[in-house]
């Protein structure tokens, strides 16, 4: 039997995922916003703050965020960033 989950639900876990990773984003000054969870299950976050200029979101996005995410929120494909900088 599958427990079906509603968007609201979703983004209250994606929210509470994230809040674990806030206090990190805001000691350097950014944050991050979920800006849609689609129909496939794909989180759409906006960097915020420092964080959507900075050369390491990339990593940050990776290696904390969509981590924090997928494993905290099993029901989650997928997540994207719409302002990730390339660190070039």
């Amino acid at each position: 039997m599958q427990t079906v989950v509603n968007n609201d639900q979703l983004i209250s876990k994606v929210e509470r995922a994230l809040d674990s990773m806030r206090p990190y984003l805001a000691a350097d000054g950014g944050n991050v916003k979920i800006l849609e969870i689609t129909e496939d299950k794909t989180v759409r976050l906006e960097l915020m703050g420092s964080c959507g200029s900075c050369p390491m979101s990339a990593m940050t996005f990776k290696g904390g965020l969509e981590e924090a995410i997928l494993k905290a929120v099993p029901e989650i494909t997928k997540v994207e960033a719409v302002n990730i900088t390339p660190a070039f």
